[in-house]
């Protein structure tokens, strides 16, 4: 009964992914692509990626991005969860549905709406700031190597946060409230609630959150493409952009491409592996 699905799959996903392994070790640039023939090149690909400095660039940044982006996320996902599932608090069906607006944004058109956002010239930040009185000039967030990964981080975890609250929410809705009358009973603080109740009650959906989160913001793409394209300069750099730019822009080396998509799924591979067999130990009773 799964083999057609499971068939269907791997045409869609295995056969791609090792046919990106077969060109990683393969010369595959724009003359061979004109010609169809692609000469062994055995590990030069690798060779090249691990020589060049702009992958490491690119990789830290990537690091930096992963860690900031997930740590956002989950603090301000968990602090609106908390919010909306506090009985104290009255918040409509509409504004419920609001909160959920970002995560049906499609990541180029949120790029391009934070692009516009942050632009110096006539975005509506710097025009809000400016009404305010808390800057004094014009501010170029994405011309600024300092700025620029800043509202990158920005975009994505607007776009991404409502994924976490849908799963926080839906876990604080599975814990029992006879756990929070009993602490209430014994004089427990709301803190001391949270600490020793929700949190240790919550962990295995943060887990799962914190695993998935960081799998997707390593691949992390389309808000660099849409907002800084890699600059200013090779400020917001990833190893998602990296690989695109050495298969598809000049001089189109699909090769070199290919194996700095291989690693960057090799390392999220041992590192998801490595971070699922963290977390469940600690998940362990």
């Amino acid at each position: 009964m799964n083999a057609p699905s499971g068939l269907w799959l791997a045409l869609i996903l295995a056969w791609p992914v090792l046919y990106a392994g077969w060109l990683s070790l393969h010369e595959v640039s724009i003359r061979q692509l004109r010609t169809g023939e692609f000469p062994f090149a055995g590990a030069a690909n690798y060779v090249r990626l691990f020589r060049d400095d702009v992958f490491w660039l690119a990789l830290s940044h990537t690091v930096v991005f992963v860690a900031i982006s997930v740590a956002l996320e989950v603090v301000i996902a968990l602090a609106i969860a908390l919010v909306i599932n506090d009985e104290r608090v009255w918040l409509s069906r509409v504004t419920r549905g609001l909160l959920l607006v970002p995560w049906g944004v499609p990541p180029v058109v949120n790029g391009l709406l934070w692009s516009f956002i942050f632009n110096a010239q006539y975005g509506y930040l710097n025009r809000a700031l400016l009404a305010l009185g808390l800057i004094a000039e014009h501010v170029n967030w994405l011309g600024d190597s300092r700025l620029a990964m800043g509202a990158v981080i920005t975009a994505y975890v607007w776009r991404t946060t409502p994924f976490n609250i849908l799963l926080y929410h839906a876990g604080l809705q599975g814990i029992p409230r006879d756990y929070y009358e009993a602490a209430e009973v014994d004089g427990a603080s709301g803190w001391s609630r949270f600490w020793r109740i929700t949190l240790p009650l919550l962990r295995p959906v943060i887990a799962v959150s914190l695993i998935l989160r960081t799998a997707f913001a390593f691949m992390v793409f389309d808000e660099i493409f849409a907002i800084t394209q890699g600059g200013p300069g090779n400020a917001t750099w990833v190893a998602a952009w990296y690989t695109y730019r050495a298969a598809f822009q000049p001089p189109f080396n699909v090769g070199l491409g290919s194996a700095s998509a291989w690693v960057m799924a090799l390392i999220l591979a041992v590192a998801g592996l490595a971070y699922a067999r963290l977390v469940g130990r600690r998940l362990e009773p």
